[in-house]
């Protein structure tokens, strides 16, 4: 039976934090700085941050990086983490606490805690996927027929040969 190669999609990764205490509106204003770009750019702009809800945010997009990592994983592909943008963020509201204060004259003001759920997808380039895919296939059409000992020995040959080039520029 023979074995086709299949070209994988682009590989994302997705996080959702929910029930976060902070109104939807200032979480907003934090996940609207990070949209668009690349992932480790985005930590360092959370990192920096001085909102209470950056630190929320970066843990859920920590949490997406590492969704990507293992799907990668699981699927058998490399995946290169610079290679990775935030392609969707955004924050839904969450459920309402409703309290009472104490008011003059034995009355009670109403007021609202909310709260809000943030997700967070990332996913590789396209691009990269399409350098990913590629190197899969030149890789699969190298050791096409070749077993065991000579696979590994000719990805050491190759290997040396990159390193050797790198260290020339």
């Amino acid at each position: 039976m023979a074995t086709a190669i299949q070209t994988p999609a682009q590989i994302a990764g997705m996080a959702n934090t929910r029930f976060v205490r902070v109104s939807p509106q200032k979480a907003r204003l934090v996940i609207d700085l990070i949209r668009g770009r690349r992932a480790e750019e985005a930590l360092q702009t959370l990192r920096f941050t001085k909102k209470r809800v950056a630190k929320d945010v970066e843990k859920t997009l920590r949490s997406a990086i590492a969704n990507a990592e293992r799907k990668a994983e699981d699927s058998g592909e490399s995946l290169d983490v610079d290679a990775l943008f935030v392609t969707r963020c955004f924050v839904n509201e969450g459920p309402r606490w409703k309290r009472m204060r104490p008011a003059p004259m034995g009355r009670g003001f109403r007021y609202q805690k909310r709260t809000s759920h943030i997700v967070v997808e990332v996913s590789e380039h396209q691009r990269a996927a399409q350098d990913r895919i590629a190197a899969a296939a030149e890789e699969a059409r190298a050791s096409k027929g070749v077993k065991g000992a000579v696979r590994k020995a000719r990805k050491a040959i190759e290997k040396r040969a990159k390193d050797a080039q790198k260290k020339k520029k």
